[in-house]
């Protein structure tokens, strides 16, 4: 089936509301898609409603960061909201706390970012980093979003304020699969490693409950791609694959996909 199982709304740090994406999704040519906002549910109802209006299979969905690893995300998929939402709304306290923690690194860069400016970006979702983005673009700190995130917002000095801040991958599988949900390694090629291997996280994942590798990534290198399918077929893993769409202004390289995949593993009993 055509799906695209990692993209955001505005319930995070999407351009476009869960309604509007759903509309997207069915344009784009999907048959299964999948709401994956950051440590956030408030858009999977709207999602759901309108995907099933359009006649679009949609997945309720959720990315988490993980504390172990540099960009280490795990995504959840097909689980009980209802059973992991106060688990979440106490995560959602936590990014909403994050906005100070970056506005603090940006004032050490002698940039001075207005938050109500980050808080109008963001409208109804949780601030995040392409909301600062955003703004700072808006200043002439940087000239493009992805300077942004080169020189300031995805840095290994900034990352050193986020460490401890995030629960631990083997809370996140563990939470998503006491819901019920099935989990995937979210873009595996972000995640920094230093000397250990790719292939001994996994392991370990595999360990605490993932079921599949985000091996389908709008830029993972033809070698990335094959590595990760190797890694899923050694392990009996399943293969899942997103654009992390977050809308053209938000993050243009990223448009949304139609991969086709196996996902009756995913969309059973939803």
């Amino acid at each position: 089936m055509k799906a695209d199982l990692h993209t955001h709304s505005t319930a995070s740090d999407g351009q476009y509301s869960p309604a509007e994406l759903a509309h997207l999704a069915k344009k784009r040519g999907m048959d299964v898609w999948a709401l994956t906002d950051h440590d956030n549910l408030d858009g999977l109802n709207d999602a759901v409603t309108t995907g099933k209006a359009l006649g679009l299979k949609v997945v309720r969905g959720v990315e988490l960061s993980a504390d172990d690893y540099l960009n280490l995300h795990i995504l959840g998929y097909n689980f009980s909201a209802s059973a992991l939402q106060d688990w979440i709304d106490s995560l959602k306290g936590g990014r909403n706390n994050r906005k100070y923690r970056i506005r603090d690194f940006l004032r050490t860069k002698g940039l001075e970012i207005p938050l109500d400016e980050v808080d109008a970006a963001a409208g109804d979702g949780a601030v995040g980093r392409p909301h600062f983005a955003q703004v700072m673009l808006r200043h002439g700190f940087v000239s493009t979003r992805k300077e942004a995130f080169d020189r300031y917002l995805d840095t290994p000095e900034f990352q050193k304020i986020e460490k401890g801040t995030k629960p631990s991958a083997e809370k996140c599988i563990g939470a998503i699969k006491a819901a019920g949900g099935k989990v995937s390694l979210a873009h595996p090629y972000q995640i920094v490693l230093g000397d250990d291997r790719l292939e001994d996280l996994i392991k370990k994942l595999i360990g605490y409950g993932l079921d599949a590798i985000e091996c389908y990534y709008p830029i993972h290198t033809p070698e990335q791609q094959a590595e990760y399918l190797r890694l899923a077929e050694k392990y009996g893993l399943h293969v899942t694959g997103g654009s992390d769409f977050h809308g053209e202004k938000n993050k243009p390289d990223h448009p949304l996909a139609a991969w086709e995949l196996d996902v009756e593993w995913l969309i059973e009993e939803t």
